[in-house]
């Protein structure tokens, strides 16, 4: 049963408060995923483990963006061009993505916005318009992913020709509308269920493999070599790209309010508590997916010379050859299919909260699902009918490399408010973690700043 609200108020509380009618200067504020806020039930009572159980859920839908279909493009790329040595930038990259959820579950327990609210109440209009479009920028190319990758498996696994597969993704709106229907805790259970999947088929994937556990080691270590080779860097900043979403920073924001958690400050020191706890275990698992995607690669195509494979098509067709067992690639194609599906979760969720937060424009979620699908179908049905399947391929990693491009403008926001006392009170991030916080955003400005100097002077 969700906690009575408290009949004192506290200095962020009151804040909260404050910047929730700055921001609804026109239009009353609404809360952040309205029909679900606070809709789990949090217990009072009872053992810790049992209320970890009860924040359990947000961190893995958070996790899916970090281990869908963009990720498997570029990873592949990675390992069999590179072998092991771009291991290193995959766990950089998991490094940084468990500290910024963490400061974004944070932003939305301490303050009751999400970080699309929280821009809006904080930024002029313009400055605002700017970041939505960065951000739906950020969705329509994880989006052009997923839509790839789930076409890519229909065809691999039912031999559905890839532009009708391309079309037939527009279908997973009926699928998340039903979900959500259900209520919160079943969405999260679908997603859950499918990423148990995901595991399985990858934990068979490197047992048959049997990579070198001395070479893995390795490739963790190896960094200086990334900066100074283009090609490498390129490759790098689209692993970072789609393993530090940027759209996941606004969903994360707003879904950790789903749990009806006690309104005081100690309810939300808890509430953060099992939110970073949730988040970081969901992250290590997407960790364990991403390398081994790598390590599959670098095992099975690098070490036999071929560097050329950067298709997942290409990849599902050469697996079973190279490895002896025509159950790998079957289940490389169950693995896609089920990383397709789940990622439709998180970018519909992330798109209602990113429209409703920076414009407080309600619209359906089924509507706003068609809209943004069929912008990223467009662009796939015209490169996959003019260049095939290896135009789309390519096409799948620039995504990646646009989703690093648009970071910064979720990442500088996101570290400008939670190390601001005015905003988040008590709840601001220690000097210390904020250091570390710009950092990140430093080193994420820094390589895309590289990258664009090598595209554009070579």
């Amino acid at each position: 049963m969700r906690a009575e609200e408290p009949a004192r108020t506290t200095p962020v509380l009151a804040h909260a408060a404050t910047l929730e009618a700055g921001a609804a200067a026109s239009a009353p504020q609404a809360r952040s995923l309205g029909e679900h806020h606070a809709s789990v039930p949090v217990p009072t009572s009872g053992s810790m483990l049992r209320k970890l159980f009860a924040f359990a859920g947000p961190g893995y839908l958070v996790s899916v963006g970090y281990m869908d279909p963009g990720n498997w493009a570029t990873s592949l790329a990675g390992g069999s061009q590179f072998g092991y040595t771009l291991l290193s930038v995959i766990l950089l990259s998991n490094a940084m993505a468990i500290v910024l959820q963490a400061l974004a579950a944070r932003l939305g327990i301490a303050s009751g916005l999400d970080l699309a609210q929280a821009c809006r109440a904080h930024y002029p209009r313009p400055v605002n318009l700017v970041l939505f479009a960065a951000c739906e920028a950020a969705i329509i190319a994880c989006d052009l992913a997923e839509v790839i990758g789930t076409a890519i498996a229909l065809k691999l696994l039912f031999g559905i020709p890839l532009v009708a597969g391309c079309l037939l993704t527009a279908l997973d709106a009926v699928l998340v509308l039903m979900l959500m229907q259900r209520g919160f805790r079943w969405l999260e259970a679908f997603v859950i269920a499918l990423i148990v999947i995901i595991m399985g088929c990858f934990v068979y994937e490197i047992v048959v493999a049997g990579p070198s556990a001395g070479e893995i080691g390795a490739g963790l270590l190896r960094s200086g070599e990334i900066v100074s080779n283009p090609a490498m860097l390129y490759i790098a900043i689209g692993i970072i790209g789609a393993t530090v979403m940027p759209h996941n920073l606004y969903l994360h924001s707003s879904i950790v309010q789903t749990r009806a958690f006690e309104r005081t400050d100690t309810g939300r020191r808890q509430a953060i508590r099992f939110a970073t706890i949730d988040s970081t275990v969901a992250l290590m698992l997407a960790l364990f997916v991403n390398g081994a995607i790598l390590v599959l690669a670098a095992a099975v195509f690098h070490k036999t010379g071929r560097t050329d494979v950067a298709e997942i098509e290409q990849a599902y067709e050469l697996l079973a050859p190279a490895l002896g067992a025509t159950l790998a690639a079957t289940l490389f194609g169950v693995a896609l299919l089920a990383s397709g599906l789940n990622s439709t979760v998180t970018a519909t969720l992330a798109g209602q909260i990113v429209m409703e937060g920076f414009l407080s424009l309600k619209m359906s979620p089924v509507m706003q699902r068609l809209m943004t699908r069929g912008v990223a179908i467009v662009p796939v049905v015209v490169v996959g009918a003019l260049y095939g399947d290896e135009g789309t391929a390519r096409l799948l990693v620039l995504s990646q490399v646009i989703l690093s491009m648009q970071l910064p403008f979720a990442v500088i926001p996101l570290v400008q408010f939670v190390s601001n006392k005015k905003t988040m009170g008590s709840f601001a991030i220690s000097r210390g973690v904020a250091i570390l916080a710009w950092a990140i955003a430093a080193l994420i400005v820094g390589l895309n700043v590289k990258l664009l100097v090598e595209m554009a002077f070579g």
